[in-house]
C-alpha cells in the first residue's frame, strides 16, 4: 500500500473521529473541500504548512504526521528506536535496589512509589534523571 493511501485513510479516520465533514475540516484549514478529498483519497500530499494546520486541527502529533507524509525524514525527526521498556525496567530495578543511593538521598517510600510510576512512562534515560525528578518533586509544595 502506498504511503499516500495510508495517509489518506489516517486523515479520514481522524476527521471522522472528530465528527467533522470534509467541508468543515476544509474551512478550519483554509483550503477547498476538494483539497481535503484529494488528501483523503491519496491523490495529494499536504504541504509543510498544511501538515502543521492538519496536526493542530485534528489533534495529531506534528512529527508523527510529518513522518507519515514524508517517511524519508523519519531518521531526522525521531531518535533511533530502542527497547525502552526493557532498558527503563532495568534502570528502575538498579535504582530501587541501590540502598546506599536511596539512603544518601533519603528517598521515602512514597517518593519511591512516585518515581516508579514516572519510570513506567519509558522516558527516563539515567539514574541522574530519576534523581532530578526526585528533587523537582520535593520542590512542589504539598497542599
Amino acid at each position: 500500500m502506498k504511503s499516500r493511501e495510508q495517509l489518506g485513510r489516517y486523515l479520514k479516520e481522524q476527521r471522522l473521529g472528530l465528527r467533522l465533514t470534509q467541508r468543515a475540516l476544509a474551512r478550519k484549514l483554509g483550503v477547498e473541500p476538494s483539497h481535503v478529498a484529494y488528501l483523503e483519497s491519496g491523490q495529494r500530499r499536504p504541504s509543510i504548512s498544511l501538515i502543521m494546520r492538519l496536526a493542530d486541527t485534528l489533534g495529531i502529533d506534528h512529527q508523527e504526521l510529518l513522518v507519515l507524509v514524508h517517511p524519508e525524514v523519519k531518521k531526522l525527526v525521531r531518535p533511533p528506536p530502542r527497547d525502552s521498556a526493557k532498558s527503563t525496567t532495568a534502570l528502575w530495578q538498579r535504582f530501587a535496589k541501590d540502598r546506599a543511593l536511596l539512603a544518601r538521598y533519603r528517598v521515602t517510600a512514597r517518593e519511591l512509589e512516585a518515581l516508579e510510576h514516572v519510570s513506567l512512562l519509558g522516558t527516563i534515560n539515567s539514574i541522574r534523571h530519576l534523581l532530578a525528578i526526585l528533587m523537582l518533586m520535593r520542590d512542589i509544595p504539598e497542599k
